[in-house]
């Protein structure tokens, strides 16, 4: 049985980690919230944006353009967004294990190269063979859109010089505070059907379009945007369902040491009330003791 001082330092202890998992609930959640925020105003665009994207690229047959085209991918980048802390339970293992079994399968048919952002993608990713392209393990939640863009841009560049044929994205979606969603996406080539159905969409009443600036004008301007975008939202995405996981996980944390603190208070009085009543024995004894006397 524990001495009366263990427990007391136990509790001691729980208490101090308590409120360092209640502290950072907090800062989590204010940072929830304005990492909700963006991406709750932005959706309205993120969702829209490609369904004109593909309407304004229905056309392809007639007007061709380098991030359209299709080729047989012996060739592939993955993209793995994650976050560069833990204590959000299990944001990054789950979603690491699946980018882990994606590579393994894709490696089999095409060579690999990975585009990792977060720390936790970089240490994960130290034991495969797959060559890193480029690589942000500090502070990616501080990323900029001018280094967004410039990955955006260096992506677009493997895709058009023929250096890749094919770009996905693993990442965490935020849905709910719960749970968040892993997304596996394929950036690049752009895909051109819409979502939910494998048919593609047909011209109304055969009718081809009147471009006004130049459709190859146009579609320079819309796809890098489209790519953009999407990397921005993906990113977005990942670093609300972050917020969401570890400000759940904190509470969590929180709850289970307050469950913890209970019980072990409850031991400690067990402990001294056994020890106060084996006390009133020992004197009852020695007092019926010297009264025999």
């Amino acid at each position: 049985m524990p001495a009366q001082i263990d427990l007391r330092r136990r509790i001691k202890s729980v208490c101090n980690t308590q409120q360092i998992t209640q502290a950072m609930k907090t800062v989590s959640t204010a940072k929830f919230k304005k990492a909700q925020r963006i991406v709750l105003q932005a959706r309205p665009f993120w969702h829209t944006f490609p369904s004109l994207v593909q309407r304004a690229t229905l056309w392809r047959e007639q007007v061709r353009h380098p991030l359209l085209e299709r080729r047989a991918e012996q060739k592939a980048i993955v993209v793995v967004i994650t976050s560069d802390k833990g204590l959000c339970g299990a944001f990054n293992a789950n979603l690491l294990n699946e980018a882990g079994e994606f590579c393994a399968e894709k490696s089999k048919t095409s060579d690999l190269r990975l585009v990792l952002i977060g720390k936790k993608a970089v240490m994960f990713f130290k034991k495969y063979p797959y060559p890193v392209e480029r690589a942000y393990a500090d502070n990616t939640q501080n990323l900029t859109w001018e280094d967004l863009e410039d990955l955006t841009q260096s992506l677009i560049r493997e895709f058009s010089l023929v250096r890749t044929d094919a770009v996905y994205v693993v990442y965490n979606e935020f849905r709910s505070i719960l749970a968040p969603h892993i997304i596996l996406y394929k950036l690049l080539p752009v895909e051109i059907q819409k979502k939910g159905t494998g048919k593609k969409e047909e011209l109304p009443f055969g009718l081809i379009p009147d471009w006004e600036p130049e459709a190859m004008i146009f579609l320079e301007t819309l796809l890098p945007l489209y790519v953009q975008n999407e990397i921005t939202h993906f990113f977005s995405e990942s670093v609300a369902a972050e917020h969401a996981a570890r400000m759940m996980a904190m509470d969590n944390a929180t709850k289970n040491a307050d469950d913890l603190i209970k019980d072990l208070t409850l031991e400690l009085n067990k402990i001294r009330q056994a020890s106060i009543t084996k006390e009133l024995l020992e004197i009852m004894t020695a007092v019926e003791a010297l009264a025999k006397k």
